[in-house]
């Protein structure tokens, strides 16, 4: 008798094939999900190879990562100097949740973890690590976490952080090693693109010296140079306040020439000490100094509050200090915009050596213009002596010989009147001689001609046009040393407080030697404020109250100010 099978049974081989067959079935199936994860990973480090803008590429990295993962959030935070996110760049959130958020991370929490540890970092909860310290308001709820370094030449540049992976699971030790080998790649193209956005920076910086040395060589003047390099700088380094300082003569003081952009106009005229100034630090270092917060930099102690909303800035001085630093070229930006790095500040300082350049040019300009005016000076004088004063002394002994002729005494007085007046032009014409042979140009030995259109010629970089100048007068004789220095101090003062608080766009300037001697500055500018400050003003007059002389400023029927400065000269 044979024995009968149950109905339904399945023969103990049968069900070992098919176990076979699931478990064969369930490798091809994993190895078919890894060759697509593995070309998934090869076309994301293709794409993120691609470009060479800088923030094209961040972005390119994020999305790359989030697809490659199966996350629903990404982000990628880049450095700073100060071990702070400097940059965030998220993917996964409208532009309206972002906005929403307010500000982007910094780097606490567990963001913050990755920074302090560049370590690959996985979290089945965010909440549930020590670091964690919740989500701002409006913030989407995240759990799952996984974050890796992104390394560039060996240095943390950022991080990858991804959130929530689809389907409520968790991140696992494949996505780890994903992540990690986009990280790689990563590094690379962000090398590549800051390599690419360096090369870009050169080829401007050697565009606009390019440009400054084509000015200089076409005879651009001293101001115009610097004008061009203060809106080269700026554009190029995206900077919002730009300006040039340059050393008050026989002190340990700058004076800001040249301020562009941002609160300009809360700078531009101030003069300030080596000590206690950015710009004087730079001096004082003879090389570049930066600041990631000018608003509360500990070297800034002098001169009234200006740095408000500025945050980052760098100083670099021009010329150097085995040749004499001539000036300092200051960048600053918004707060909360990037610091300045070296990448920048290099090409920088190359830059305003240029500014070192054409201001040594201007100056041996302005030697070879002396030589050809003093050359002048001497043809002139030469004339005057050889032609002008003997033709008028010859008419002086004429006309005396002709008064025994003349028999009317109304006449012959007439006449010796003459005479008198021909004695005094060619006194006056000697004078002038004498004026026009002085060769010592230096400010301090000058006559006070010379050192009256240094004053003025000086004035005209602040405010931005040459005022007028009439001179009458022996200036440079009758005018004792004593009060030119008092009468240039003046006129120096006068012109500054024009240009600082005016807003004129026509000064007229003059300065008489007669039976006094009269300084006079007039504007069309706002003219005398009701009740401001006047400490200036108290100083000019205590100035001609001590040489027995007065001071006087006024407001014009026209608009603007007349100030009038006269001291007596005795013997004139």
């Amino acid at each position: 008798m044979g024995h009968a099978s149950g109905e339904g049974s399945v023969p103990l081989p049968q069900l070992r094939l098919d176990d076979l067959l699931d478990e064969l079935q369930g490798r091809l199936d994993a190895a078919r999900t890894t060759r697509d994860r593995v070309h998934s990973l090869l076309e994301a480090v293709l794409a993120v190879g691609r470009d060479l803008e800088l923030s094209q590429v961040l972005r390119h990295i994020v999305e790359a990562a989030v697809s490659l993962v199966d996350a629903e959030y990404g982000a990628l935070g880049v450095i700073g100097e100060d071990k702070r996110l400097a940059q965030f760049v998220p993917v996964g959130m409208s532009d309206e949740q972002v906005k929403e958020i307010g500000d982007l991370p910094s780097g606490h929490g567990v963001l913050g973890e990755l920074i302090r540890n560049p370590e690959p970092l996985c979290l089945a909860e965010i909440s549930a690590h020590p670091s964690s310290y919740g989500f701002p308001p409006h913030h989407p709820p995240m759990h799952t976490f996984l974050g890796v370094p992104i390394r560039v030449r060996g240095r943390v540049f950022g991080n990858l952080y991804l959130t929530e992976k689809r389907g409520g699971r968790e991140f696992d030790a494949e996505d780890e090693s994903v992540l990690a080998t986009l990280a790689v790649a990563a590094g690379v193209a962000v090398d590549n693109a800051r390599l690419y956005a360096q090369a870009r920076l050169r080829e401007r910086w050697l565009a606009a010296s390019a440009e400054v040395t084509a000015g200089l060589l076409s005879g651009l003047g001293e101001q115009e140079v610097l004008d061009l390099l203060v809106d080269r700088a700026g554009e190029i380094a995206r900077a919002d306040l730009t300006v040039v300082a340059l050393p008050v003569p026989g002190t340990e003081e700058l004076e800001v020439r040249i301020a562009s952009g941002l609160r300009a106009d809360e700078h531009a005229g101030l003069v300030l000490p080596l000590a206690g100034s950015f710009v004087g630090a730079a001096v004082t270092a003879g090389t570049a100094v930066t600041s990631p917060d000018v608003q509360h930099d500990p070297r800034i102690t002098a001169g009234p509050p200006r740095w408000e909303g500025l945050g980052p800035a760098v100083a670099v001085p021009i010329g150097t200090a085995e040749g004499g630093v001539r000036g300092v070229l200051m960048l600053a930006r918004a707060a909360g915009r990037p610091l300045f790095d070296p990448e920048e500040s290099v090409p920088l300082s190359g830059f305003a050596g240029q500014a070192a350049v054409a201001m040594e040019l201007a100056e041996r300009r302005r030697d070879s213009e002396q030589v050809a005016l003093l050359r002048e000076r001497d043809r002139i004088a030469r004339d005057l002596h050889d032609l002008a004063i003997q033709r008028l002394f010859a008419t002086g002994m004429t006309l005396q010989g002709a008064t025994r002729f003349i028999d009317h005494p109304e006449a012959a007085d007439r006449v010796l009147r003459a005479i008198d007046d021909l004695d005094e032009t060619a006194r006056t014409i000697r004078a002038t001689i004498f004026g026009l042979r002085t060769r010592d140009s230096s400010p301090a030995a000058g006559g006070l001609r010379a050192r009256a259109v240094g004053a003025v010629e000086r004035a005209a970089a602040v405010l931005g046009f040459a005022p007028a100048l009439r001179m009458s007068g022996l200036l440079d004789t009758v005018v004792p040393p004593g009060t030119a220095d008092e009468a240039v101090a003046v006129l120096q003062e006068a012109l500054s407080n024009t240009a600082r608080h005016a807003r004129a766009s026509a000064v007229e300037v003059s300065v008489d030697a007669g039976a006094e001697l009269v300084v006079s500055v007039r504007d069309d500018g706002v003219g005398l404020p009701e009740g401001g400050r006047r400490s200036g003003l108290a100083n000019l007059s205590e100035r001609a109250a001590a040489l027995g002389g007065e001071f006087t400023a006024r407001g014009r029927p026209g608009g603007g100010t007349e100030v009038v400065w006269r001291v007596p000269l005795d013997g004139a």
